[in-house]
């Protein structure tokens, strides 16, 4: 499956102001900078770590993500290019007594949600990304992402659309980010497969896994999983969580496009920041949650 990134036409004041971000994506340098660190000298609870993250989600700045990382017992929560250090003082203080357990770095780009896993796939309005092929009997499906199919559109194969595909059967955005849309037009072929890769199975990453996302701008691209869990603010309202965080690169268009492990299923491509010539940060909703929601299933 391929992505083709095309111009968002029109659309809702949601939609305008992505197409306005997209547009201008920051490209900036790859390499991270700690701003704070957790105090290792000092164990946090599970307790205190949730009370941390909510404090995080309270603090309510755009363009942070955030999860709590197992191995060092903290909280670990990235800034885009766009936050002040105004804001990561806010959100310090916000976490009151729990702010020596928060983990602040910096990455380059501002967080959007990537609007564009393989082939391109067109409502009138804007461009997306095939995730996964699924089926539930003999009904078939594509999952994508849930800001891609926010509002329901029909979808077309083509930016004229004249190849219909299908309607938008549900979406789940935000708090989730992902969406499915049911294959109406039986003329259309639609392979269990990412390009070439066989997809057999779904399941769930794990972290310093090596996996593989595809879009229709930027093509394939490999990286690792850095966090599992993670809440992001796109800002505007839009916060979506439990999804992974990964420095696997991807650019606008690629949202909706699959996250994979040889011939098993992850993920679908939220959003993130940087691009594919200097890096960056992105993050995936699990394709399992999807998976579940819908009852369907890879093949």
């Amino acid at each position: 499956m391929r992505i083709k990134l095309t111009t968002p036409q029109s659309g809702s004041a949601r939609r305008a102001r992505l197409i306005a971000v997209t547009s201008g994506l920051i490209v900036a340098a790859a390499l991270t900078v700690p701003t704070a660190h957790a105090d290792q000298a000092k164990t946090y609870s599970p307790q205190q770590l949730a009370a941390a993250s909510t404090a995080v989600q309270s603090a309510n700045v755009a363009g942070t993500a955030w999860y709590v990382d197992k191995a060092t017992g903290s909280l670990h929560v990235t800034a885009d290019s766009s936050v002040s250090q105004a804001e990561i003082s806010g959100i310090m203080h916000e976490a009151g007594a729990n702010a020596g357990a928060v983990h602040v770095e910096r990455v380059p780009g501002t967080f959007n949600e990537l609007l564009s896993g393989g082939d391109p796939i067109y409502t009138t309005q804007w461009r997306c990304s095939v995730g996964f092929n699924v089926r539930s009997g003999s009904n078939y499906y594509f999952l994508t992402a849930g800001h891609c199919t926010e509002g329901s559109p029909a979808w077309y194969t083509n930016a004229s659309d004249s190849t219909s595909i299908g309607p938008t059967a549900g979406t789940s955005f935000p708090g989730n980010d992902y969406g499915i849309v049911k294959y109406s037009n039986t003329s259309l072929a639609h392979p269990g497969t990412v390009g070439g890769q066989d997809i057999t199975s779904a399941g769930n990453p794990t972290v310093g896994q090596t996996v593989t996302r595809t879009g229709s701008t930027s093509g394939t691209h490999s990286g690792r999983v850095t966090g599992l869990n993670a809440t992001v603010n796109y800002g505007g309202g839009d916060v979506v969580s439990g999804l992974i965080q990964t420095t696997v690169c991807a650019e606008p268009g690629d949202s909706g496009g699959p996250l994979y492990a040889g011939s098993k299923a992850l993920g679908l491509t939220s959003g993130g920041s940087g691009d594919c010539t200097s890096g960056g940060t992105t993050f995936f909703q699990p394709v399992t949650e999807a998976l579940n929601a819908y009852g369907v299933s890879v093949y």
